[in-house]
């Protein structure tokens, strides 16, 4: 089990967005605070940490932000806040990103799928082995499915917010994994020394942070997720993760084998304004028992936008999942796809 970890003075002011550690090293954010109260577990990564923040009191919950160019823990603040008197909520910050080390490293599909492994046999243990249920948000919803086809005994249940991989033309995201890259050649365009500051410092400024939650709400973004994203994407290595993520590689070309091999419970959420809200290749979930399917009108976060409305379904939805989860073969009539299998060691089959 992990020792919490004490938070580490902030120092004053912001550093330049993309200045890098450095060569061969991760460091940790110097200026950014909590995004809500709670304890800080750190979970060593690599040459860093990942960072969990913990509260509440109950079956556990594990949250897990998006993937953007300044993500963190606070996205799922709401959640958090709501589910700590009736669950033991714990909120990661995923490789790159919040309270986590940043800077330049491998930032893979399989990676942070990793990152989701360890975070849950981490809340399994920390919780006298109950299983973990798990929300995960937009992309990282494709890190979630994958971690939990790999491990399903893990896992209680599964909440995905508006998560990727339904909408048009995501049937054609079958088939394999390609071989991991640890760089592609745009990503390592994106992050040359000579233009990566500037480019990110263009990227992560505070119009540009607006802009794009303001897409991502479908109006008006949420004042406090506006200035901690701004904040988290001024901390030193930020533009690491950030760049993998705009190279695209992070999106699974066999997602759609991924999803429709779940055998947990799911429950998909989602908006109906804003720039991610074509659901369109969601239909086939309502055929799968296994499969809720909610739409809000809202944007991409209805949790920020409609709590009252998504927060008693959540409820719901937690409160109906088995709390003991025998280890399952995957059901004949929905054959996993072939996946590769990371182990502790990063080995992968």
């Amino acid at each position: 089990m992990p020792n919490p970890s004490k938070p580490a003075k902030a120092r004053a002011g912001t550093v330049a967005p993309g200045a890098t550690p450095p060569p061969g090293a991760l460091s940790d954010p110097t200026s950014l605070p909590l995004p809500m109260p709670a304890q800080r577990h750190a979970l060593p990564w690599g040459g860093g940490r990942l960072v969990l923040l913990e509260d509440g009191a109950g079956p556990p919950l594990l949250l897990i932000h998006s993937i953007n160019a300044a993500a963190s823990s606070y996205e799922v603040k709401p959640i958090f806040a709501a589910m700590r008197e009736r669950r033991r909520v714990f909120a990661l910050d995923l490789p790159g990103f919040g309270l986590s080390s940043r800077g330049p490293d491998a930032y893979t599909v399989e990676r942070y799928v990793e990152a989701v492994l360890l975070a849950a046999r981490t809340v399994r243990e920390m919780c006298d082995g109950q299983p973990v249920a798990a929300v995960a948000l937009s992309l990282s919803s494709e890190f979630l499915a994958r971690a939990a086809l790999q491990q399903p005994a893990l896992f209680s249940g599964l909440v995905l917010v508006t998560p990727t991989g339904f909408e048009s033309g995501a049937q054609r995201r079958r088939g394999s994994m390609p071989e991991p890259r640890s760089r592609t050649g745009l990503e390592g365009f994106l992050t040359a020394p000579l233009w990566r500051s500037g480019l990110f410092s263009l990227l992560v400024s505070r119009p540009s942070i607006r802009f794009f939650l303001r897409r991502t709400f479908g109006g008006t973004p949420d004042p406090g997720l506006v200035d901690y994203a701004w904040q988290s994407a001024h901390q030193p290595g930020a533009s690491f993760a950030a760049f993998a993520f705009a190279s695209g590689k992070l999106f699974s070309p066999d997602i759609r084998d991924i999803y429709e091999a779940l055998d947990l419970p799911v429950w998909l959420a989602h908006g109906t304004r804003g720039a991610f809200a074509d659901f369109s290749e969601a239909d086939w979930t309502l055929t799968r028992s296994n499969w809720d399917l909610t739409s809000f009108d809202t944007g991409a976060f209805p949790h920020f936008q409609a709590p009252n409305a998504f927060v008693p379904h959540l409820k719901r939805f937690l409160d109906a999942l088995p709390q003991e989860r025998p280890q399952q073969a995957p059901s004949p009539h929905r054959p996993a796809p072939h996946l590769r299998v990371v182990m502790n060691g990063g080995e992968r089959a």
